[in-house]
């Protein structure tokens, strides 16, 4: 894995470090490939029963590196050629549909500000704790684009349609409180005490039911696109699932013993 994305499984946990401080996280070439694979290596590692996704610095991710973008524009130009916007199917996209789509929890330790795909990356997690520091921009109009990594399908199910648009129009910073206020942040936490508090929280769903927590995502993504009654076909079967798995019998003996439930996985 590169080094602007760091990358680390440990006890079930694996930990995906965005690592370019320098450039407050912004997304060059080798950091979008190196996410993406973090992402993909996570999704697929029956070892890893929960994610974290965080960065270092002062910054979480602000989006796309500009300083190579405005480089990669005038190749196109020159070439007669749109390569670079390419990098929203190849890369952007499919870092979303990874953290999204994986039959786990992924927790986002939002260190400090989370601006374009940076945004989309942390509202791609199912849980954000967020440093009291920390800000969210939608950015992309502000550099004359429209929203991507997920945003236009996150933001709104998250604070709504009329205040995502709101956002993505009129884009401004987003302090921590009103983040949490609008539903961005689930938690907020001084911001020494971020990066404790994220792995905890991440620590504590990889030590859970992990099959229970893959139902409950696919069940509210099937739901966001379905009417009512296939959403309770839905929960049927996926409940039909989760009260065969061992881990639900698991629970119940430890309901009844007074005990903490050690859970499998299966």
């Amino acid at each position: 894995m590169a080094d602007s994305v760091l990358y680390e499984v440990s006890d079930g946990l694996a930990t995906i470090t965005i690592n370019r401080p320098e450039a407050m996280n912004a997304m060059n070439a080798e950091a979008k490939v190196a996410l993406r694979e973090a992402a993909r290596s996570a999704a697929g590692d029956a070892a890893v029963r929960a994610v974290l996704l965080t960065a270092t610095g002062r910054a979480f991710c602000v989006g796309q590196d500009l300083k190579e973008h405005i480089g990669s524009l005038a190749a196109d130009r020159e070439a007669g050629t749109g390569q670079t916007m390419s990098t929203v199917r190849e890369h952007y996209n499919p870092i979303v549909r990874a953290l999204t789509g994986m039959p786990k929890p992924v927790v986002a330790g939002v260190n400090g500000v989370a601006a374009g795909a940076g945004l989309g990356f942390a509202l791609a997690a199912d849980y954000r704790v967020v440093a009291d520091t920390a800000a969210f921009n939608t950015s992309f109009a502000g550099v004359a684009l429209t929203a991507d990594s997920g945003v236009s399908w996150t933001l709104p199910r998250v604070i709504g349609p009329g205040r995502a648009a709101d956002l993505l129009l009129f884009p401004r910073n987003i302090s921590a409180q009103e983040a949490y206020d609008l539903g961005i942040a689930n938690k907020v936490v001084p911001a020494d005490e971020l990066a404790a508090e994220a792995a905890k929280v991440a620590r504590a769903l990889a030590e859970g039911p992990t099959l229970a927590y893959a139902a409950l995502k696919e069940s509210l993504a099937y739901a966001a696109s379905h009417s009512l009654d296939e959403a309770l076909d839905k929960e049927d079967e996926l409940q039909g699932r989760a009260g065969a798995s061992e881990d639900h019998t698991i629970a119940v003996q430890a309901f009844i013993a007074k005990e903490k439930p050690k859970y499998l996985g299966r």
